[in-house]
């Protein structure tokens, strides 16, 4: 049965590396992959497994719907934000001209954005940002590129940043004092290796692209204090969901979706109680921002996570963590293959994985380590973390045109940071 789960994984990976070539999509690819994986583990299974698969399968997808749910609902309040042009409130605070500034500006603000939200949340709103800023199509891809770096290694070094240090930090591995003070400068030099390097093929002017869009597909302008109002509620939204789960201690999403409805409410019943069934109000409502979301995308995840819990449960993850522990021994290799893996592999089991493994203490450099790998560790690969995964569906990135012009870049970055991970805690704890 291992076998065929690990073939079926393989032969999914592959389609939707080169669905350019086969001319399918991903989304369909990884349906595929995910349910035939689930349909592998319960037929091959013995009779008295298939209770304890299927009560496997249900705690899958209730994780898994905390974690669509979460993205739909950013998504969503993304595009009424962008609907209203909201974003404008940022593009036109953007005085400079240079590519290479303007490179850094976003790179800088995704960084530290991105742990104070999560690292999708962060990559979606400013891939919308970018999307106002940059018409080149090239140039479009690298910022994008670089944004997915950014909002990874953002996300390691705060415990709400990504989805495995809140892993960490809920089970008592990691606190937000050990994480921050450990795990901020690799993340930073992680994100600055491939930022310096990128720095070198960026150049010359920015071509604006807010008059093209404004002209070519704006048809109803709207006040400045409109746009604003939407803009700083629809960020309050965002900034509100760790902080509604910080008092409340319900998952992410029922913030997200609380949020989503007092947007609706606003937009729909207080801000356009004029234009009730009016044109204005239809085209900028969140129904409308509902259709125009992903779809796609949405079904992509859930057909990627579908795949990995089933070689999760069915303990393929854990044995590879095992082997890896038997085989190589060196702690720190053995967490920085795992970063690696996460790239290909989804880093949430590989975590839990190592979670259920090993009992170092609280802030133990073990698990700080791990934080950093996992959560930067996925920017290798276009599909190695949501927020990767997130913009590949909003921007059409392909696949193998990530590798060959990001993926080097990524995987240097990691490694500068995990050396600089291991150097930092050689120099504060020397025995």
């Amino acid at each position: 049965m291992e076998l065929f789960l690990v073939l079926l994984f393989l032969t999914g990976y592959v389609g939707i590396a080169l669905e350019h070539v086969f001319k399918t999509n991903k989304a369909g690819t990884a349906l595929c992959m995910g349910t035939l994986c689930w349909t592998v583990f319960i037929v091959c299974s013995n009779s008295g497994d298939v209770n304890r698969i299927l009560e496997h399968l249900n705690e899958e997808l209730s994780g898994i719907a905390n974690i669509l749910f979460l993205l739909i609902g950013a998504m969503t309040v993304v595009e009424v934000i962008d609907s209203h042009d909201g974003f404008c409130f940022i593009t036109e605070s953007i005085r400079t001209k240079s590519k290479r500034k303007l490179l850094w500006i976003i790179s800088l603000v995704t960084f530290f954005l991105s742990a104070a939200l999560d690292n999708l949340t962060t990559t979606i709103i400013m891939a919308s940002l970018l999307g106002k800023l940059i018409s080149n199509r090239r140039d479009k891809l690298m910022f994008v590129s670089m944004l997915v770096i950014a909002a990874n290694a953002g996300g390691a070094w705060s415990p709400m940043g990504d989805v495995t240090t809140t892993m960490l930090w809920i089970g008592g591995q990691i606190s937000t004092a050990g994480i921050i003070t450990k795990v901020f400068l690799p993340s930073l030099v992680s994100m600055a290796v491939p930022l310096i390097a990128f720095s070198f093929f960026i150049k010359g002017k920015i071509v604006y692209s807010s008059e093209n869009v404004k002209n070519n597909h704006r048809k109803i302008m709207l006040p400045k204090k409109v746009r604003n109002i939407i803009f700083f509620m629809g960020i309050s939204i965002l900034l509100f969901v760790p902080v509604f789960k910080a008092l409340t201690h319900l998952p992410p999403y029922v913030g997200m979706l609380l949020g989503v409805g007092i947007l609706w409410i606003y937009t729909g019943g207080i801000l356009y109680r004029k234009h009730r069934g009016g044109r204005l109000k239809e085209h900028l409502s969140v129904t409308s921002a509902l259709r125009k979301i992903e779809t796609s995308t949405i079904l992509f995840f859930l057909g990627i996570l579908l795949c990995v819990g089933a070689l999760h449960h069915s303990g393929i993850l854990s044995y590879m963590a095992e082997w890896l522990n038997r085989t190589i021994g060196n702690q720190n290799m053995i967490v920085t293959i795992i970063g690696a893996i996460s790239s290909i592999v989804d880093n949430v089991p590989l975590v839990a994985a190592a979670q259920g493994m090993y009992g170092f203490p609280t802030d133990h450099f073990f698990w700080e380590f791990l934080a950093y790998a996992a959560g930067t560790g996925g920017s290798m690969l276009i599909i190695g973390s949501a927020a990767g995964v997130a913009v590949m569906g909003q921007e059409k990135i392909n696949f193998v045109w990530y590798v060959k012009n990001i993926s080097l870049w990524a995987l240097l970055g990691y490694l500068a940071g995990a050396l600089t991970c291991i150097v930092q805690e050689k120099i504060i704890n020397p025995m």
